[in-house]
């Protein structure tokens, strides 16, 4: 049976999914409120892990075992490292690194997990293609695009580091949970996709930008989620 494990660091990244849930029930695990239920006619779970990377990891692992989630999506909002990317777009993730990750002395690549063989986490196919569908339908006025999530315990609000997430690891959005969730969900042998709504530029802007745009976003992130569960 298919159930989708939905992961949001922020309460304004879940609450218009858990309020449109039905024959809700709800563990708390790890200081985590898990919301299991129906939503759009597919069996959920809806979480807010909170901010960083070891928040995202511990529920991803949550959901693996007390759930056992078939597909985990990661809704939210990111800063852009694109310059095509804008505020208010969707960036549907091709694949997520970690940013804040360096044991280039040992001759692995910046942000390389040591042992694994290889520094980018990809996302599901079927995955992507159906959040881009999802996206096209439920916010027609939005540009979706597919990229690189790059994921770090810092908000990103400077230019000198934008430029080098850009340079090192040719990222188009930078956050603080989708590489870790990526991570926990290969471990797993879990299909995932993480999908993030612009709401700053992340660079010197961002202190402005983001209080401004990140309800607007969560809200479109949101939408496209609740209505591509049902094609899962």
């Amino acid at each position: 049976m298919t159930k989708i494990g939905i992961i949001g660091a922020m309460e304004l990244e879940v609450a218009q999914l858990q309020e449109k849930m039905t024959s809700v029930r709800i563990l708390t695990k790890a200081g985590m409120e898990f919301h299991e239920g129906t939503l759009n006619g597919a069996n959920v779970v809806v979480v807010k892990c909170g901010i960083g990377k070891v928040n995202a990891a511990l529920c991803t692992q949550i959901l693996a075992d007390l759930f056992q989630v078939t597909h985990i999506i990661n809704t939210g909002v990111a800063g852009s490292l694109n310059a095509s990317l804008d505020i208010g777009d969707i960036l549907v993730s091709r694949d997520a690194v970690h940013h804040d990750l360096d044991v280039t002395i040992f001759g692995y690549q910046p942000g390389e997990v040591p042992q694994m063989g290889f520094r980018e986490f990809q996302a599901d196919e079927r995955l992507i293609a159906l959040a881009t569908e999802s996206c096209r339908r439920v916010n027609p006025d939005l540009r979706v695009l597919t990229g690189r999530v790059v994921s770090g315990d810092q908000f990103i609000s400077d230019k000198a580091v934008k430029a080098r997430l850009i340079q090192c690891f040719q990222g188009d959005c930078a956050e603080m949970e989708g590489a870790s969730i990526a991570h926990g969900a290969y471990l797993n042998h879990i299909p995932f996709v993480i999908i993030r709504a612009i709401s700053d530029k992340a660079d010197d802007t961002s202190e402005m930008e983001y209080p401004v745009f990140e309800q607007a976003a969560a809200r479109h992130s949101a939408r496209l989620v609740e209505d591509m569960v049902r094609s899962i």
